[in-house]
């Protein structure tokens, strides 16, 4: 694990250097899961080189009142929608009584938005009993991955390995008890913001989200 600045040109690049890092230590038969909507263009080229299925899990950030990059919890997708809270961040905020069940209401009317443009009509792959690879493009605290992977495990996961292209150390840190194993091909020793360690981090549309998981159900990454 490299702690100096690594640029990367695009999340897909990311993805294929990432790729046989994490080939080298995946589990078998493994599952790769990718946090929408960046984690998915990484998450594509991990797939293809795995010959793995692509599944999507949609979670979202519950933030603080006015200030929604500091997050108190997330919300998960499932077979229903499971909120799991920061107690630490809920106690520093304080946030007013409701406002963290209105929040989850309107991100859970955003899970459900995303869940009929990526999935459609198909039913998820289910994770239960399979080896994971839990992908997005950096994590920056850690809380969002944090919330999947604990909703992951509730879903009955054999094992999870978190992969991602660049984190601070901290967060890998506080990670590591929760999953079987990490891939990450960069901890800069000065962290600031997971945009700055890639040349082009333009937003990923929920178009290309669609066109990725397409191409991976049609052969493009998908195994059995």
């Amino acid at each position: 694990m490299f702690t100096g600045p690594v640029f990367f040109e695009d999340r897909a690049d990311a993805g294929r250097r990432l790729a046989p890092a994490v080939a080298a230590v995946a589990p078998p038969a493994p599952m790769v899961m990718a946090l929408p909507r960046g984690g998915v263009p990484v998450a594509f080229e991990i797939a293809r080189h795995l010959n793995a299925p692509l599944e999507v899990l949609i979670v979202r950030k519950i933030g603080a009142p006015g200030h929604q990059e500091f997050g108190l919890g997330a919300l998960v997708d499932g077979e229903e929608a499971e909120l799991v809270l920061n107690p630490e961040a809920v106690r520093l905020v304080r946030p007013a009584s409701g406002y963290i069940a209105a929040e989850a209401e309107r991100q859970r009317a955003e899970i459900a938005r995303r869940r009929v443009l990526y999935l459609g009509d198909r039913e998820p792959l289910s994770p239960k009993g399979r080896n994971v690879v839990l992908v997005d493009d950096g994590i920056a605290t850690g809380g969002t991955i944090r919330a999947a992977i604990q909703a992951l495990r509730r879903a009955g996961v054999r094992s999870l390995l978190v992969a991602v292209p660049v984190a601070s150390a901290s967060a890998i840190a506080s990670l590591r008890p929760l999953v079987e194993g990490i891939v990450c091909l960069s901890t800069p020793a000065f962290f600031r913001a997971v945009g700055l360690h890639y040349r082009d981090f333009e937003q990923t549309s929920d178009a290309e989200v669609m066109a990725l998981l397409r191409k991976a159900r049609h052969g493009e990454g998908e195994g059995a």
